[in-house]
């Protein structure tokens, strides 16, 4: 059955920041220069903003430049932040520490940003931006050149085996003269386009941190709006890249997150695990006890900074936002910088159709207007700390403060990055970790999170989650990692079950949060992360 094509000019693949500010731009432009302009964009997510989650605090630099009467058009931005804590966590204590200059809040609001991000869809379809959410990009599609020509939404109503089921529905083809790729964190359809063009040739292998958020009601009496709280240390080793926040929006509410870094080694380490018993610690417990636990998710960010940027445009597209890695790790904030990504992306293609009126071609563009933008510098200057954390934690903290203080960010050296994935040591040479029972009450099984994350997936569909190799997680995760996917994933995907002919992978798919750490942190990037059917995944509120 041949598949629907629809034209554009313009396609946008998912509607985070990055996406949805490069939709407007494009239209703002057209609108100022009196010139018709069709822009597209796709999600995944059952609706804007569903498979959105961060912190979050939010820098309005670049809203400022997009939109800048936000105030008044009613975005959602109503916590300026008051105070900042960053404390540091021993196992029964905690010492406040200097904030460092880079997490200064002065200026900035704490926001939910799948909220944030559903009135930037308004502002894009008050513009004429068509958004067409429920529909996963599936496939990216060339033309006789090799060009990038659009990308095709996946089908609906597949059996588990691939074959078309009673409710087949075929995809349809988007083309469009330009493709802005912003997928988020590991996209699929990016990664593929990264290999095709070989957009890594001279970057540094991206790194990632694994975030996970819970978002709780609390107690008045305990509430304190407008609030920062950063911690490190406690419970993570030394050698353990990671930390948290804690934010108090409105309304009595506060997110609650951990991340870890990727890179790390035990493979007895579980993220999940870590965030559960971290939140039993007395200064973070005496913000939670007498609440209620709302809603939970996690995903990936990417980590690399500078080095690990990769060519951002090519024959008939771009890459903008956590896409292509553009976040400020130690300033724990990324949101500006994918708008602001979006936004020179816009500029750059609205130039280039000008010029060559059938679009062919690359964006060469996009990339001169970054390089004299403040995202460049700023994104320059940080470049060294995350990776100065492979010396542990009083290492990272040390190099930090003199490339921060003294260096001022313009060391004559870069640190190199290296793949999460060949970190793991073997499970012998490493201490296993015993992790508490959940209570109930601050801590939680991973099933019951999942639960109130709202992830659904069609049972029957084609799982999304795919072994190269069907052989390799037992006869070399488990073998020699002793099956880290059954830790590293926060949703319990991955399960270990005892048949006749000895124990086997066991995929629940359905479970899956699409947070990516599986296709990061594999050891021998067996699983290949595909999108399920549109629409599938978590249904984050709020968060």
């Amino acid at each position: 059955m041949a598949r629907e094509v629809m034209e554009y000019d313009v396609v946008v693949v998912g509607a985070g920041p990055a996406g949805l500010s490069s939709a407007i731009r494009l239209k703002q432009l057209a609108d100022a220069a009196g010139r018709e302009l069709s822009v597209c964009v796709v999600e995944k997510g059952s609706e804007v903003g569903a498979h959105i989650l961060s912190g979050a605090v939010i820098e309005p630099r670049a809203l400022n430049e997009l939109l800048p009467d936000w105030k008044e058009r009613g975005a959602p931005l109503n916590t300026p932040v008051t105070e900042d804590r960053f404390l540091l966590l021993s196992k029964h204590g905690a010492r406040k520490l200097p904030t460092p200059p880079q997490m200064h809040n002065e200026g900035n609001y704490i926001v939910s940003l799948g909220n944030f991000c559903r009135w930037l869809g308004e502002q894009a379809e008050a513009l004429g931006v068509e958004i067409y959410p429920g529909f996963a990009a599936a496939e990216v599609l060339f033309d006789d050149l090799g060009a990038v020509r659009g990308i095709a939404t996946g089908d609906m109503g597949l059996n588990r085996d691939g074959t078309p089921g009673p409710n087949h529905e075929r995809g349809i083809e988007l083309h469009a003269r330009q493709t802005v790729f912003s997928e988020g964190c590991r996209g699929s359809l990016s990664k593929a386009v990264m290999a095709r063009f070989d957009l890594r040739h001279n970057a540094d292998p991206q790194t990632y941190g694994l975030g996970i958020k819970e978002l709780w009601e609390i107690d008045p009496a305990v509430h304190e709006r407008g609030l920062t709280v950063h911690t490190v240390g406690w419970p993570l080793a030394s050698d353990t890249y990671g930390g948290s926040f804690l934010y108090h929006l409105e309304d009595n509410l506060v997110s609650i997150g951990f991340v870890v870094g990727l890179d790390y080694s035990n493979p007895h380490l579980s993220p999940y695990e870590e965030f559960q018993r971290f939140k039993t610690h007395s200064e973070i417990r005496r913000y939670l006890e007498g609440g209620r636990r709302i809603s939970y998710g996690a995903r990936a960010l990417s980590e690399g900074g500078f080095q690990s940027l990769p060519k951002l445009s090519f024959p008939g597209g771009v890459l903008v936002g956590d896409t292509a890695g553009f976040l400020n790790v130690p300033k724990i904030k990324g949101t500006h910088m994918a708008m602001k990504s979006g936004m020179e992306a816009a500029d750059a293609i609205f130039d280039h159709l000008a010029d060559v009126p059938d679009g062919s071609g690359e964006v060469t563009g996009y990339a001169e207007r970054l390089r004299a933008s403040w995202l460049w510098d700023e994104l320059y200057q940080v470049r060294n700390i995350r990776p100065s954390f492979r010396w542990g934690l009083w290492g990272g903290i040390a190099y930090s403060a003199i490339d921060t203080y003294v260096l001022r960010g313009r060391a004559p050296w870069t640190l190199k990055n290296h793949a999460d994935h060949t970190q793991l040591k073997p499970a012998s040479a490493c201490a296993p970790i015993d992790y508490p029972k959940p209570d109930g009450k601050l801590s939680f099984d991973r099933l019951s999170s999942v639960f109130i994350s709202a992830t659904n997936h069609a049972e029957e569909q084609p799982c999304h989650l795919q072994l190269k190799d069907s052989a390799a997680p037992i006869q070399i995760n488990l073998a020699t990692y002793n099956a880290p996917e059954t830790r590293y994933c926060p949703a319990g995907v991955y399960e270990l079950v005892e048949a006749d002919d000895g124990p086997r992978m066991q995929i629940n798919a359905q479970n899956c949060l699409h947070c990516k750490t599986c296709d990061i942190k594999d050891p021998t990037q067996n699983i290949n992360w595909v999108t399920p059917e549109g629409g599938g995944g978590p249904n984050y509120p709020n968060m």
